[in-house]
């Protein structure tokens, strides 16, 4: 399994960036998926989840209204839209498969990870 984000990089607050994951060796309409970041010196926080179908959609209370989830099964790829950047979302972002599909906010209960990219936003 692998999972491959993109689509990271630097922008000025107010600034819009959209990341990508894509998703190869497993069944990806089997999994919800998540979007998680760490900032230096902090642990890892759940960002937003889709379900396995896009039926189901979560934000965290700090990007909510910001950010958008989506996901295209046909083409095995998980995308999270972020627009109004501020410095405080600067981090590594990261995706994750939970087979069991429960949409969940607990990073331990996702099975594959992938390897991260940065984002930086600047005031």
């Amino acid at each position: 399994v692998q999972l491959v984000e993109s689509g990271g990089g630097s922008v000025q607050a107010g600034g819009s960036l959209r990341l990508s994951c894509a998703a190869s060796g497993l069944t990806f309409s089997w999994f919800a998926m998540g979007w998680f970041r760490q900032a230096p010196g902090k642990e890892r926080e759940f960002v937003s989840a889709i379900s396995r179908s896009a039926g189901r959609t979560d934000y965290a209370d700090s990007v909510k209204g910001r950010f958008t989830v989506s996901r295209d099964n046909a083409k095995n790829t998980l995308n999270l839209q972020m627009n109004s950047l501020k410095p405080e979302d600067t981090a590594i972002y990261y995706c994750a498969a939970d087979f069991a599909g429960r949409n969940t906010y607990n990073a331990a209960e996702y099975d594959y990870w992938g390897q991260g990219t940065q984002v930086t936003v600047s005031s």
